[in-house]
């Protein structure tokens, strides 16, 4: 089973894993944690890049291909071969926030994006999808305070969190899992219940 956490930069994704990974694991499940853009050394490598304030000049067409290079090495190094051994995977973000921040909130032609995210992963869509939604003024509130807002700045947190996670979630025929960041819902409960 793949299982991906989805939602706006400081909506609790990572907070989140663990509890869901322990939880699993406690009821027999062999699960592997990952995380977007990472998950391997050349992922890594990528994400050092995609994350470095100073690379201000940065297209959003070489983000988004940046991106998916990361996913397809993920993806065929570490997700598929895991799921083939019939682990459960879970990922800290995955194609939707593509579609969400390099699509919707850099104006990107969306069928471009969306063809190049089949690209990368080689048509691999997840089982589930749990979106952590957040209030917009909540998310820019947490990374403010957190030192996050860097390239990217409010216009486009406002973009993403409005329209484009959802939409992404629903588009590939997954009905997300929402709930309210803000709440403290545990993952872990949701997804039992």
């Amino acid at each position: 089973m793949f299982i991906t956490l989805e939602g706006p930069e400081g909506s609790g994704k990572t907070s989140h894993i663990p509890h869901l990974v322990k939880y699993l694991r406690g009821k027999g499940y062999v699960v592997f944690p990952t995380r977007e853009p990472g998950g391997t050394s050349i992922s890594e490598q990528i994400r050092d890049i995609l994350h470095d304030l100073k690379n201000t000049e940065m297209h959003p067409r070489t983000e988004t291909l940046l991106y998916q290079a990361a996913r397809a090495q993920i993806v065929e190094q570490v997700i598929k071969p895991r799921l083939a051994a019939g682990e459960i995977v879970i990922s800290d973000r995955y194609y939707d926030s593509t579609i969400a921040y390099q699509g919707y909130g850099h104006q990107q032609d969306l069928d471009q994006v969306r063809a190049l995210v089949k690209y990368a992963t080689g048509g691999l869509t997840p089982d589930l999808t749990i979106l952590l939604d957040l209030d917009v003024e909540v998310d820019v509130d947490r990374l403010v305070g957190h030192g996050q807002l860097h390239r990217r700045g409010t216009g486009l947190a406002e973009q993403t969190q409005a329209q484009g996670c959802e939409e992404a979630v629903r588009a590939h025929g997954a009905t997300p899992l929402t709930l309210g960041g803000h709440a403290g819902a545990s993952v872990a409960e949701s997804v039992a219940g």
